[in-house]
């Protein structure tokens, strides 16, 4: 009897060991939310350019996440947002909300909330008063449209959460950034840069999400190029060229949504789409279909409900297999010095090369601007780059073998730069002690970049200032002697670690962080670093991480800086880039030792990390929520013209209108403030495609780069406004007949908000 017990159990056994030494060492979670925000009104965040005011929508913008977790230990929680930067008020905000709902398991430790860059989105979510003053203050819809969409994302990463693997691979991207300010590179010691081919960093590091049951769902890159293919007059919402890539990488998965990724990769020439290979036209007889559109005229506008909206979209969550989302997201790195712009600054009057030292023109920065690869066509130039980073990331994501094993871990805390006492190495030998100072932006700061120049007399390379921008300064603050000193050889424009009021102008205490997934170890860093301090920085973690005392690691340890993350400080350049005062150097804001505070901290993080030692918290950052002042005005009231209802067709396709792929389909509607919804998860623009006689189906929308919602008014006071939406046909769309429509939300006088829809006539593509 004992023996026939032992018979039975024997292989019952087996098959548990077995399935125990299959079993993933990581439970994993993705999610993904829109975070689009105001597409009206508000002015856009990174080029400072008080013109640039949202005025509808490219594409849609998201917070993706990811969260790690050992499954009887530590975890770690990384989102990445298609905003300019992260902000300190908004992560303090998240993480109440997170403390909230999950207690202790997300603190500010183990929580990356992280920026690509875009300077295409909304404004007025920072707290401090130098990053809001061209968006009239704080805008509360950008801030509350950010912190709604992280936690959503962060809640569907949680509840998603399943036993799986993470991979890593990396790979060169060399087509897709070019130094922007190369003068100020070569200011590098000679012998250090002659360790590197490029004066950009050109590896995308790739992190590839494998469930258990349902294998691939996600992956998070990090590579480096500014989000500025989108130029500093567009106003467009949209997530540049890495907002489109993650787009792009995500309709491709869902097109191979089986899994499997050995699907042709050498296709991302052309944008993957999945609606056209879902939708069939049964007849495509040229004829019948002129016939058949005639049918469709244009509806008038009629009230409707918000979910008709989100119902509606192409990617509708009420529409999706059940499956795991898949979640692609491409993140920013050291981008400091980084430009899309390949094909290098050109004078727009004479068409020469701008100088090199100072990228004028004829002595004037406002001439000099940077070419994408689709100049002069910035909507081209945007597709291309993100395309490229796209295909790179299919590429590693296809042959990511490389497994992450070992703990979850991290390390966190908050340094006061303002006042940092920093050893550094003396010429010679020995070592001397230098100080960080209070923030302030130089001179050259107002020249802005290649990618958007500044206005008036500034030019990059200015170590002197002018007089009379002097005196403006000092009617705002008269730096101190100790802070001139400080911060040479920075002409300080604006003082602003010591303008204080109406409250803080600029970032003193700010948050530093390691996390750590196995072999791959990610550094926040709340700025953007330029190439050179980026690899400064990443070696000398390393540098700790692989040393004689730390055998856990070995040599086998990927370390990428996730930039812009937590809170946003600038920048930060080498000491010999400082010098040069380029745009970088005048906008690293504590002083010329600014990086090698960080590399004394993240060094001191690392140890902390390989012993085991835990770290002080540092003085917290201030929330300065209460105290934030907003000007912009709000929307009043809507209205049309009489006889005229919202989502009425305002200018029509023409009768019997047939177009090809690449022609521009442009319809017009009465329409109303998209501030009075924005539509979260929603479309504000959609393209229907005619199934058989009567069913029309979703075909493109918010979140398709050939589609674009534009909003006017014919002037700043008016109560009427229009949505025009264009649709650039693409060459994968398929014949048929086809109509555009437009959702809204008007305002009446008493506030009460009514959603509508209109119907633009039937055409053909052919």
């Amino acid at each position: 009897m004992g023996r026939s017990v032992r018979m039975i159990w024997l292989p019952i056994l087996l098959l548990l060991l077995l399935e125990s030494g299959m079993a993933s060492d990581y439970l994993m979670g993705l999610g993904s939310y829109d975070i689009t925000g105001p597409a009206a009104d508000v002015n856009m965040m990174g080029y400072a350019n008080t013109d640039q005011v949202t005025s509808g929508v490219h594409f849609r913008l998201r917070a993706r996440a990811f969260i790690v977790a050992e499954p009887q230990g530590k975890r770690v929680l990384f989102v990445n947002l298609d905003a300019c930067m992260a902000s300190q008020l908004v992560t303090i905000k998240v993480l109440e909300r997170l403390k909230a709902r999950y207690g202790d398991l997300y603190t500010g430790k183990n929580v990356a909330i992280s920026g690509i860059h875009t300077h295409s989105g909304p404004g007025g979510y920072l707290q401090y008063i130098v990053y809001i003053v061209t968006s009239l203050g704080f805008v509360r819809q950008s801030f509350d449209a950010l912190v709604d969409g992280i936690e959503q994302t962060i809640i569907q990463a949680h509840d998603n959460i399943r036993p799986g693997s993470v991979y890593v691979n990396k790979g060169e991207l060399l087509d897709a950034g070019i130094n922007r300010s190369p003068s100020a590179y070569l200011n590098n010691p000679a012998a250090e840069r002659n360790k590197y081919k490029y004066d950009v960093d050109k590896e995308m590091t790739l992190l590839k999400f494998v469930d258990n049951e349902w294998g691939p769902v996600g992956s998070f890159n990090w590579f480096a190029t500014h989000g500025t293919s989108m130029g500093r007059t567009n106003s467009l919402i949209s997530g540049d060229n890495k907002g489109a890539a993650a787009r792009f990488m995500e309709d491709w998965f869902d097109q191979n949504n089986s899994g499997s990724t050995s699907s042709d990769v050498s296709e991302p020439n052309r944008i993957p789409r999945r609606v056209s290979n879902i939708i069939r036209i049964a007849n495509d007889n040229h004829h019948e279909l002129l016939e058949l559109a005639a049918s469709f005229e244009s509806l008038p506008g009629k009230s409707t409900t918000r979910f008709l909206s989100l119902a509606r979209r192409v990617r509708s969550v009420l529409r999706q297999a059940d499956r795991p989302k898949f979640v692609s997201a491409f993140c920013q790195t050291n981008c400091g010095d980084v430009s899309p712009n390949v094909l290098g600054a050109f004078c727009i009057d004479t068409g020469v090369p701008c100088d090199f030292n100072q990228s004028t023109c004829g002595g004037k920065n406002e001439l000099c601007y940077g070419r994408g690869p689709g100049y002069p066509d910035e909507f081209e130039s945007n597709r291309i780059i993100g395309q490229r980073q796209f295909k790179k990331a299919v590429e590693l994501f296809s042959a990511a073998s490389e497994k992450l094993n070992g703990k979850i871990d991290y390390i966190h805390t908050y340094v006061d730069f303002s006042n940092i006492e920093v050893t550094i190495p003396k010429e010679g030998g020995g070592t001397t002690t230098v100080k960080t100072c209070p923030a302030a932006m130089g001179f050259a700061f107002a020249a802005g970049t290649t990618d958007g120049p500044g206005a008036f007399d500034f030019k990059q390379g200015d170590n002197q200032g002018n007089a009379f921008w002097k005196l403006v300064r000092n009617v705002l603050k008269t730096p101190t002697k100790e802070q001139v000193d400080c911060q040479q050889p920075k002409p300080i424009l604006l003082d602003t670690g010591e303008m204080k009021q109406p409250y803080d102008w600029a970032p003193s205490i700010l948050p530093v962080q390691i996390l750590r997934i196995g072999q791959m170890i990610i550094l926040s860093v709340p700025g953007e670093f330029t190439t050179m301090a980026g690899r400064r920085l990443r070696d000398a973690v390393k540098k700790v991480l692989t040393s004689g005392s730390s055998k856990e690691f070995g040599t086998n340890v990927h370390v990428v800086i996730a930039g812009l993350t937590n809170t946003y400080s600038q920048y930060v350049t080498t000491y010999e880039e400082y010098q040069m005062q380029r745009y970088e150097g005048a906008s690293t804001l504590y002083g010329p030792h600014t990086l090698s505070a960080y590399i004394q901290v993240f060094q001191k993080l690392a140890t902390s990390l390989v012993t085991g030692k835990p770290v002080e918290p540092g003085p917290q950052p201030p929330d300065l929520l209460d105290k934030q002042i907003s000007l912009l005005t709000p929307v009043v009231m809507d209205a049309t013209p009489i006889g005229k209802q919202f989502g009425d067709v305002s200018a029509d396709v023409p009768k019997n209108a047939a177009f090809k792929r690449g022609d521009n389909v442009t319809v017009a509607f009465w329409s109303a403030c998209p501030r009075n919804d924005l539509l979260t998860e929603g479309t504000f623009a959609l393209v229907e495609i005619l199934r058989g006689k009567d069913m029309w189906e979703p075909a493109y929308d918010d979140d398709d780069l050939c589609l674009r919602f534009i909003w006017s008014r014919p002037s700043k006071l008016s109560a009427q406004s229009h949505a025009t939406i264009q649709w650039i046909v693409p060459q994968t769309a398929a014949a048929g007949v086809y109509r555009i429509r437009h959702f809204g939300a008007s305002k009446n006088l008493l506030g009460t908000i009514k959603h509508f829809t209109g119907t633009s006539s039937a055409f053909v593509v052919a």
